[in-house]
């Protein structure tokens, strides 16, 4: 149905680059691919922000699905080697599927089949429960009624989901009957999230801590990367709607050697081990949503690429060759790869737009980018990840999105990297400019 055959393909002496994505994922990728002594030529996303702009080439051609004939021809025309595909909607529509042609071209991200553990949360559902991977207790729905029905006769507190893409605004995390109440309403009644809200999922809220668990993985090996926690809630305190991420920080000292290796044995595994019973291989980035309760770890949700902004963290501390590692996946040879991350911890605090999440103001110059760059001792340093941003007039770049540049640190700890990041981010100027101060703050009492 869904199984990519194995392809032991070298590496080309020198490997040409497409990244689909525009965002700050996609810069801190080509950020760390640029450094590759195999890189070859680097190709962009048509609709790329500055910072990508900065470090390869723009696609001529449109990723639109409907111009996939063109795409496809600028693929051949310039030999791309390796496509790496950042955000989650690509994947969705296939374009793993359509663009993986080996032995020409490989497609670093998994098949729509396989995506579907992120796009429709309801099917994730049967899956894990079927493969007996621990995760909150949960109902799916489709009609009102039966949604308010069940939510009435549970007396502990709930979690609305939409079940399809909703660039990580579609879960409600509630205290009471009435919020789950208006969160179900809002999404079968409502329709705020349009088809991606059509389905629900009402489970059981679980108390602990979260966290970030990113695997690559290349349908018979699972690389566990560094373990993140990602801070999605707007303000400061873990206060305000969730939104795609506020910022992020790696190692977490959380994830413990024993904790990723039960993560790797009762999730990761069964999980691929149910996916391959119904005959769909996973090549690529798989990342779970973990909570650690009291029970154990539990899955929240699976995302099916890197994560944003847990990657402008990884990035940063990222080992060695990483357009190596990501060809090695592709191709079905992970066991050949050789990943660590540099010693320390890195911080990424997200710069976003005033209005952000519901309706970010866009247009305004950016300026400060260098300063917030050049603070850091010898063993510090602070890069600047594009994410919202567009070019504008002189050069200066203007305020294109949500969440504007991922101000990134790299330091000694965790609480070192927090507190230059956070420095780093007010350096940062554009009108409506605001930040979380906290990024990290939920474990640094702890390792400080």
């Amino acid at each position: 149905m869904s199984k990519p055959k194995n392809h032991p393909l070298p590496l080309p002496a020198k490997c040409n680059v497409f990244i689909a994505g525009t965002g700050g994922r996609e810069h801190a990728l080509a950020w760390k691919l640029k450094q590759s002594p195999r890189i070859g030529k680097l190709w962009v996303d048509p609709k790329a922000n500055v910072g990508l702009r900065q470090l390869g080439e723009v696609c001529p051609q449109s990723l639109d699905p409907k111009n996939k004939f063109h795409f496809k021809r600028f693929l051949e025309k310039e030999s791309i080697h390796l496509v790496v595909v950042g955000p989650e909607t690509l994947l969705a529509a296939g374009f793993a599927d359509e663009y993986h042609d080996p032995p020409n071209r490989l497609v670093l991200g998994p098949t729509k089949s396989a995506s579907k553990l992120e796009w429709d949360k309801a099917w994730c559902k049967q899956v894990l429960r079927s493969a007996g991977v621990p995760m909150a207790e949960g109902r799916s729905f489709t009609q009102l009624d039966g949604a308010l029905n069940y939510i009435n006769s549970r007396e502990d507190p709930l979690v609305v989901k939409a079940t399809g893409l909703c660039a990580g605004k579609g879960v409600t995390v509630c205290d009471n009957k009435a919020q789950a109440i208006a969160a179900a309403t809002a999404a079968l009644d409502a329709k705020v999230y349009g088809d991606a809200g059509a389905t629900i999922v009402i489970e059981e809220r679980l108390h602990g801590q979260e966290i970030s668990v990113l695997a690559l993985v290349d349908g018979k090996t699972i690389w566990m990367l560094d373990a993140c926690q990602d801070h999605k809630q707007l303000g400061d305190g873990d206060i305000g709607p969730n939104t795609g991420g506020m910022g992020a920080y790696s190692p977490t000292p959380l994830a413990t050697n024993d904790v990723l290796r039960m993560i790797e044995r009762d999730v990761f595994v069964p999980t691929l081990d149910a996916l391959r019973r119904e005959e769909i291989e996973f090549r690529g980035v798989l990342f779970a949503g973990i909570i650690l309760t009291h029970g154990g770890p539990k899955v929240l949700e699976f995302n099916c690429r890197f994560g944003d902004p847990e990657t402008q963290s990884l990035m940063a501390r990222w080992r060695g060759d990483l357009l190596e590692s990501l060809w090695l996946t592709a191709s079905g040879q992970l066991d050949q790869a050789n990943i660590s991350f540099d010693s320390g911890a890195s911080c990424c605090v997200v710069v976003c737009a005033a209005g952000y999440p519901v309706k970010p103001q866009i247009g305004h110059p950016i300026s400060g980018i260098d300063s917030a760059q050049s603070l850091g001792g010898a063993q510090e340093k602070v890069i600047c990840f594009h994410a919202g941003t567009a070019p504008g007039n002189a050069a200066v770049p203007i305020t294109s999105g949500g969440r504007v540049i991922g101000v990134t640190a790299v330091a000694a700890d965790v609480a070192q990297a927090s507190r230059l990041a956070t420095q780093a981010a007010a350096k940062i100027h554009f009108e409506g400019a605001f930040f979380r101060h906290d990024i990290g703050s939920r474990v640094q009492k702890s390792i400080v």
